[in-house]
């Protein structure tokens, strides 16, 4: 009896459709569990090479020997140095035009610059939504099965004569552990997309400020010449 009540016990004497829920709900935890420690790293270099090429940029070095620099070894993972790259090339290729207005020259820039800061953004949140459907369904799938187990146990009295605590415990049991294993899946899940949107919302953020420093440098830049 002890035997039947373990973790495992519970598992492997659970009904199949428990059974299912319950791989579905472990395959659910590992893959969120893999995308949090995946988005955990990204997170940390965007935010390490954010600092590092700000320090760059505000240090007094001129645009065109930085630009040459980042273009002959870019670092896809700073999203500073992608929007700088693209603002700048633009703003070079626009410039090269003879007797081009310097208001299309800064539309152009800006554009480019926004095309630059959605793919960060998308590269930021990618994976995100699954961590939020993880979280969000994990409970609600282990209540199925919780559901389904309970309804078994009470089914299966209908074959005893005498209902007693000891009859029905093994269904109930495999039940909660159905429970506990969507809870297992859901709260790392719900904990690591709240706080990955935080730090994504916060870089993004950043980018932005950077492009309008960086086109109000272009654009004293441009009306200067």
């Amino acid at each position: 009896m002890e035997d039947k009540l373990s973790i495992w016990g519970l598992v492997v004497n659970a009904s199949f459709v428990v059974q299912l829920v319950m791989l579905m709900l472990l395959l659910a935890s590992f893959l969120s569990w893999v995308m949090i420690f995946q988005r955990r790293q990204v997170l940390r270099r965007a935010q390490s090479t954010l600092r590092d090429f700000e320090d760059r940029f505000w240090s007094g070095i001129d645009l065109s020997h930085l630009y040459r620099e980042v273009t002959t070894a870019p670092d896809q993972a700073c999203g500073a140095e992608n929007i700088f790259r693209s603002g700048l090339k633009e703003f070079t290729r626009l410039t090269k035009q003879p007797g081009v207005d310097p208001d299309v020259v800064m539309n152009g820039v800006q554009r480019s610059m926004r095309v630059s800061l959605m793919r960060e953004e998308e590269r930021l949140e990618r994976h995100l939504p699954f961590l939020a459907t993880v979280g969000s369904t994990s409970p609600y799938i282990g209540l199925f099965g919780t559901v389904w187990g309970i309804m078994n146990a009470f089914r299966g009295l209908a074959n005893v004569h005498q209902a007693t605590l000891a009859s029905v415990a093994p269904g109930i049991s495999e039940a909660l552990v159905a429970t506990a294993m969507g809870l297992f899946a859901a709260i790392p899940a719900v904990i690591a997309y709240n706080r990955f949107s935080a730090k994504s919302e916060w870089l993004l953020n950043s980018y932005e400020t950077f492009a309008d420093e960086f086109a109000s440098i272009l654009y004293r830049r441009v009306h200067a010449a």
